[in-house]
């Protein structure tokens, strides 16, 4: 069964596909029309992807980057992780890690420990209130689909096929 992805806030749509008529105009002076068709769509997927996760966990006083962070900590072993390694497995900046961390921490969500055998490492441990949210925050996102209730899951499974040589190439993993 296919549903209808929320488009917007306001749930208004445009008249026509901008996407396609930006490949129309791209058409008329350069190549590469699937190539820029396909990123386009990849990218205001993920706009809108994201956004409506945001608007999920907004109430719970997360972003979906936030929830990111404590998923990664509730995953870990210890249930805290040095905050570089943290870095290397959202795949982001270390400077952003920060950020999170300083968030979540200012929420009461995690606490910073030194790391017991590196003594100027630094670890991020979630705490009982982080845990709890984590699940609150799972049964929210999974009740939405995770923003992708418009595929079913073999359309999610081709979905994330089809995007797997893309991150391979770019050395994702």
């Amino acid at each position: 069964m296919v549903r209808r992805m929320v488009v917007g806030e306001s749930g208004a749509g445009l008249p026509f596909d901008p996407i396609d008529e930006a490949a129309r105009q791209w058409a008329l002076r350069w190549d590469g029309v699937p190539q820029m068709h396909a990123v386009t769509s990849l990218m205001r997927v993920q706009q809108l992807v994201l956004g409506r996760l945001d608007s999920l966990l907004r109430p719970l006083g997360l972003t979906f980057a936030r929830y990111e962070a404590l998923v990664l900590l509730t995953f870990s072993s210890r249930g805290s992780l040095p905050l570089g390694k943290m870095g290397e497995r959202l795949q982001v900046h270390p400077t952003s890690v920060t950020s999170i961390v300083d968030r979540l921490e200012g929420a009461g969500l995690v606490v910073r420990r030194r790391h017991p055998e590196d003594g100027r490492g630094v670890l991020a441990e979630i705490t009982d209130s982080g845990r709890e949210l984590v699940e609150h925050a799972t049964t929210e996102l999974i009740g939405a689909d995770f923003g992708l209730g418009a595929l079913d899951e073999d359309g999610l499974r081709e979905l994330s096929t089809l995007l797997r040589p893309v991150r391979k190439s770019a050395g994702d993993f």
